[in-house]
């Protein structure tokens, strides 16, 4: 059983940066590709974010590539998304997700954080 505790998220105004962390209990996330997902208020849950087990591949929502980056330190157990040139479009829940398909995130998540809310607004 794995569990996940995002924290990082705040207010920030728009073309500002966040850092989210996603912190890992209960096993190692070393097997783990992880996902990072984010809720707009009255939006649908949708993905931002994939970093394999390795890290060695990362894949980006078109809505945030060259302005997100997903990293990840497996003796720390926590794995990171820097958040850069924030829009106001990008207020939302977001959430750390874990797959056992160490490869993607394509096949379904079996673990889950509760998510921290980040606001981006002047």
């Amino acid at each position: 059983q794995v569990q996940l505790v995002e924290s990082g998220g705040g207010l920030v105004q728009p073309g500002g940066s966040l850092r989210l962390s996603c912190a890992a209990s209960g096993s190692t996330l070393n097997y783990y590709a992880i996902g990072w997902f984010r809720q707009a208020p009255g939006k649908e849950r949708e993905g931002v974010a994939c970093i394999s087990s390795a890290g060695g591949t990362t894949n980006y929502a078109d809505s945030v590539k060259g302005r997100f980056t997903a990293s990840r330190v497996n003796a720390e157990n926590t794995v990171y998304l820097e958040m850069n040139s924030l829009k106001p479009e990008g207020t939302a829940v977001y959430y750390c997700a874990a797959s056992r398909d160490g490869g993607s995130c394509n096949n379904g998540m079996s673990y889950w954080g509760k998510g921290t809310l980040v606001t981006v607004s002047s």
